[in-house]
This record gives C-alpha cells, sequence and structure tokens, in this order.
C-alpha cells in the first residue's frame, strides 16, 4: 500500500490532500529542532569574538543578532502552516529558542508545545531555520561563506509516536 506511510496522498498515490485530524486525540504535544550556522574567520574576527563558549549575543549594524534570530525564529514558527501547504494551523501555546555561540557555531534549539490533535515538528523545523536564514541576513556584509548546516528534529513526544534523536551537533 503506497500511503501506508504517506499520509498526506489518496489511495492512488496521485494527489495530495490534508490530514484529516478530526478523529485524533487532544494531546499535549512537544518538539524540539536543532539547526547550527557556521561562521568563517573573517566573521569571528571582524566581531572580535576570541573566547567565544556560550556567548548569548553579538551585536551587528543592524543590531543585536541572536535577539532578532529569536524573534524571527518565534514568528517562524507561528507561521508555519502559511509556508508548508498541507500543515494544519495551529495555536501554539510557547515557543522558546535558545541561540548560543560555541566555538565558531551558532547553536540553534526551538522548542514548540501545543495541546492539539497534531504534532508541533515542522514548527520546531521552521523556527530553528528562520533564525539560522535571519543569523545569516544580518552577517552576510562581513562574508558570504558563512553556512547553515544541519537542520535536525531532537526530539518529539505527545503523538502517536514518540522520538529521540540526541545526536550531539
Amino acid at each position: 500500500r503506497a500511503n501506508e506511510y504517506f499520509t498526506h496522498l489518496n489511495e492512488k498515490g496521485d494527489e495530495v490532500s490534508m490530514v484529516d485530524v478530526g478523529e485524533k486525540e487532544i494531546t499535549r504535544r512537544i518538539a524540539v529542532a536543532r539547526t547550527s550556522v557556521y561562521f568563517p574567520p573573517e566573521v569571528m574576527d571582524a566581531f572580535g569574538i576570541i573566547d567565544s563558549d556560550g556567548k548569548s549575543e553579538m551585536i551587528g549594524k543592524k543590531g543585536p543578532i541572536f535577539s532578532t534570530a529569536r524573534l524571527a525564529g518565534i514568528m517562524g514558527a507561528k507561521r508555519t502552516s502559511d509556508l508548508i501547504p498541507l500543515c494544519h494551523p495551529l495555536p501554539l501555546d510557547k515557543v522558546h529558542l535558545d541561540i548560543r555561540l560555541k566555538g565558531n557555531r551558532v547553536l540553534i534549539e526551538c522548542e514548540c508545545r501545543v495541546t492539539h490533535k497534531t504534532g508541533v515538528e515542522m514548527e520546531a523545523l521552521a523556527g530553528a531555520s528562520i533564525a539560522a536564514l535571519t543569523i545569516y541576513d544580518m552577517v552576510k556584509a562581513v562574508s558570504h561563506r558563512v553556512r547553515i548546516e544541519t537542520t535536525e528534529l531532537v526530539t518529539k513526544t505527545g503523538g502517536k509516536r514518540n522520538i529521540s534523536n540526541l545526536q550531539a551537533s
């Protein structure tokens, strides 16, 4: 059966549709996604960063970089259903982004929570991704060698399947 795993496909597998979650149980659902942004040496030099472990903010010409990225990530998580065609709009209970510099990489974790009939992993992935894109935008004047690296789902709880993918970044 082609759509046993692909719930957005019809029986023949040739059309997409939004999944009907009307009969699903309302549960507390939490998802955490992670991404990282690599800074080449010229970015570290331009910001005068020598000992970066745990640094929680960088100030650029456009303003506070991590604070701006945190807000953008929250906005991105809230707008996920506007960007991903088959995502259900969700009334998010909480979105939290942790952004910190470790070495020459910015580590971003986005946690989303909802009490609903469908999960929030796409919102967590979108939040982390939009935060990373915002950081790129705010430092690209220094270097276009900045790289957005692995984006992954770390954990997902509260639905049909609980997932834990705790790999070190």
